[in-house]
């Protein structure tokens, strides 16, 4: 999201040919060996580098081209990953000063395609930009100025979307639905949430953390230029031939939870429900005061016995929802 080369990058044009002049002189020498050698380019030596097992290469992530003229597949369906800068945390107050999209093909085995799209836009927002905010987005009051979102293209472009993937959905989610009432009636996936990162070897959550254990870098917090990172992100292999990250936060979007409210319980039962992964609530967004879980479909009548008998010790039907990836992340406010 820093940086603001995207702003003038022309994304429908073709990626120029990798620059790998050939270097008088690059000399290699493993370490613990007095063995050296030569490499006719940048991109061999770094594989040369790597091959001796004492160094790890990190590449600049270049965006994929954009294909526009092209047959839609049998069974292919498209997503869009997006992401927003704003001039705070709270929706309800603070407005959405950059947004940028990536849209992509992927198959019902949840194999990524070809990026058919790109949106990127700046917004002058009513609240001011603090210098706090302009250092994390690298975005000016300067640069957003006169600035409006094209919410019709907006539309245009998340319209055939079946789902909308964010890396922190909860926290973009909000933002975007006041932006347009049609980020409402689609589906989200969070692939922060809902990828089990640290259980493929990842040491982070984090989108700068996951890209570079993947291999690459790039000039990171500008809107559209993340969308490019997480996108191969979810399209590199995991450890282990565990498949592709992008195929497991397919399998959890299209599953559905049940969300609890265990309200009234007894006060000194807080610790054992945050223990078991219940967060607290306090009611001022409309719903329920109290501590609430969300479980999958057939761990419901499991969790219903550990209320009854841990912490209520009674019969007891508490409050409980159903959501699915249209529900999901939505804020109650």
């Amino acid at each position: 999201m820093r940086g603001q080369a995207d702003l003038f990058l022309d994304y429908d044009a073709p990626p120029g040919p990798i620059e790998t002049s050939p270097v008088d002189g690059i000399v290699i020498k493993a370490r613990q060996s007095s063995e050296s050698f030569k490499a006719p380019d940048h991109e061999t030596a770094a594989r040369m580098l790597e091959a001796t097992g004492d160094y790890r290469i990190l590449r600049r992530l270049t965006p994929r081209p954009i294909v526009v003229s092209r047959t839609a597949l049998h069974g292919e369906k498209i997503a869009v990953i997006l992401d927003t800068e704003t001039t705070g945390l709270d929706h309800t107050r603070d407005e959405v000063i950059e947004l940028g999209m990536v849209a992509f093909t992927y198959d019902e085995e949840g194999r990524i395609g070809d990026v058919i799209g790109t949106f990127n836009g700046l917004r002058e927002p009513s609240v001011p930009i603090s210098p706090e905010i302009t250092r994390l987005t690298g975005i000016t009051p300067d640069m957003v100025a006169g600035q409006v979102l094209d919410l019709e293209a907006v539309e245009r472009f998340i319209a055939p979307a079946e789902l909308v993937i964010a890396h922190n959905a909860r926290f973009d989610r909000p933002f975007c639905e006041r932006l347009s009432k049609d980020f409402q009636l689609k589906a989200w996936a969070c692939s922060h949430s809902e990828i089990a990162w640290s259980g493929f070897g990842f040491e982070g959550s984090k989108l700068g953390y996951l890209l570079t254990q993947c291999g690459w870098f790039h000039q990171g917090h500008r809107a559209v230029e993340d969308c490019h990172a997480l996108l191969e992100v979810l399209a590199s292999p995991l450890p282990s031939g565990a498949g592709f990250a992008f195929g497991h936060l397919l399998t959890s979007a299209q599953k559905a939870l049940v969300r609890i409210w265990a309200e009234g319980s007894p006060f000194d039962m807080k610790d054992v429900l945050k223990a078991r992964g219940y967060r607290w609530n306090d009611g001022t967004d409309g719903r329920p005061k109290a501590w609430w879980v969300e479980v999958d479909e057939e761990a419901f009548e499991a969790e219903l016995a550990f209320l009854r008998r841990e912490v209520y010790r009674r019969e007891v039907e508490p409050f409980s929802q159903r959501i699915t990836a249209f529900e999901r992340f939505r804020s109650a406010r």
